[in-house]
């Protein structure tokens, strides 16, 4: 779109009068990135709005040991005894290859 003077004296007027882009976008007839590029160029901007939400900020909620994991109550614990545990098993060379082949066949 070629910006004439006409044009840009009613875009800065619209645009004071608090019309958005779209709007006088359409009342010039042209797109709205036309519009956004030329007030941009002018350099004009709309003032600072403060913000409309008033957050509060609350302290984060004390977990009790009941309440972190789960709600419901734990019926009985279960412990690892050491002295039931195995060792793991060791595997000589010939065993891991033996281990390692059969796992690439069964990938295949």
């Amino acid at each position: 779109m070629g910006w004439d003077a006409k044009d840009i004296a009613l875009l800065k007027k619209l645009w004071s009068a608090g019309q958005s882009a779209a709007q006088i976008a359409r009342h010039l007839g042209c797109s709205r990135n036309a519009v956004c590029g030329m007030l941009n160029r002018l350099g004009l901007k709309r003032g600072h709005k403060p913000p409309t939400a008033r957050p509060q900020i609350r302290p984060a909620p004390k977990l009790t040991p009941s309440s972190a994991a789960c709600a419901r109550p734990v019926a009985r614990k279960v412990a690892s005894n050491t002295a039931e545990s195995q060792p793991p098993k060791e595997f000589n060379r010939q065993q891991l290859y033996a281990i390692l082949a059969e796992a690439v066949r069964n990938t295949g």
